[in-house]
């Protein structure tokens, strides 16, 4: 049976192959980091919302919804 072998890249080597990218490359890559960083980010707004972290921004919402003090985002002209 034949081992495979993984080799992990140091951020310094990934750093530098980055360097070595053509430029339609470093924008595929950057557009690969964009949609990770952006489903890491869902997913802990979804993780914060169900366990409750977030329940104190609907009550401030909610209070200045109450008090009259909200408005139209983006406001309008």
């Amino acid at each position: 049976m034949r081992e495979a072998y993984i080799y992990i890249m140091s951020l310094a080597e990934i750093k530098s192959a980055v360097r070595e990218l053509s430029p339609k490359e470093l924008a595929e890559l950057t557009a690969f980091i964009s949609e990770e960083d952006n489903a890491v980010w869902n997913e802990q707004i979804e993780q914060d919302a169900a366990s409750g972290k977030l329940d104190f921004l609907f009550q401030e919402a909610d209070d200045e919804r109450q008090a009259g003090k909200l408005r139209n985002w983006p406001e309008d002209k």
